[in-house]
């Protein structure tokens, strides 16, 4: 590959370069939004960035968890439900959950079940890997126990957010994701879907989730 870059250099009356040197920016406001801000302010900014994006948030801790939950389901209408693997259920003592006749847990030696499942339920649950505050967005880093279309197939979907994973942009986000060791599917979910491709009118849920609730966790 150096022998082909050069002879291509060498036609061209240039040198290869050997490095890159990465620029020095005067400004880098992508580092300034938010800077300082508590986890506090960060949610604060977190709630008004979902009345722009049609999405529900609801505070609970981590104790009155089961009871926002079932209450988020009850003002949905309901299962059927689909919700990932995640050890992070029982960790928050949501164990109870899997227990429902309604819920279909991820199983990845199901295969195309698991789609079907999440076809056909009405809400679909996961946990916030790293939640955005200025764009209301949920990162969720998938794997083989959490499919990604438990998040965009069922009707609404919901995100469990714990305040500490709660940063200022996509820009800390991206630095997280660089440090973690994670998997090749990661999906930036911002409240239910919507397009205003035609005529610059918006229309909610057209290819995905009509409704969205996060449900944010402020004591973890």
């Amino acid at each position: 590959m150096e022998a082909f870059l050069q002879r291509i250099a060498s036609r061209l009356g240039r040198d290869v370069r050997t490095s890159v040197e990465r620029p020095k920016w005067k400004h880098a406001p992508q580092h300034t939004v938010f800077q300082g801000y508590s986890q506090d302010e960060l949610l604060d900014e977190l709630k008004k960035q979902c009345t722009r994006i049609h999405t529900t948030l609801v505070e609970t801790t981590a104790d009155c968890l089961v009871d926002a939950i079932d209450d988020v389901i009850a003002a949905h209408g309901g299962g059927p439900i689909v919700v990932a693997n995640d050890e992070r259920y029982e960790q928050f003592g949501l164990s109870s959950l899997f227990t429902r006749e309604d819920v279909h847990v991820w199983d990845h030696t199901l295969g195309r079940a698991n789609i079907e499942a999440a076809e056909r339920a009405n809400i679909g649950i996961t946990f916030s890997d790293i939640t955005l505050a200025e764009s209301g967005t949920v990162v969720l880093l998938n794997n083989r126990d959490q499919g990604r279309t438990i998040s965009f197939l069922p009707t609404t979907y919901v995100a469990l957010i714990p305040k500490s994973t709660i940063v200022p942009r996509m820009t800390q986000a991206a630095h997280i994701i660089r440090e973690k060791h994670v998997p090749s599917c990661i999906n930036f979910i911002t409240g239910p879907s919507n397009s205003a491709d035609i005529e610059m009118n918006l229309v909610v849920g057209v290819h995905g989730p009509v409704k969205a609730t996060y449900i944010v966790i402020t004591d973890r």
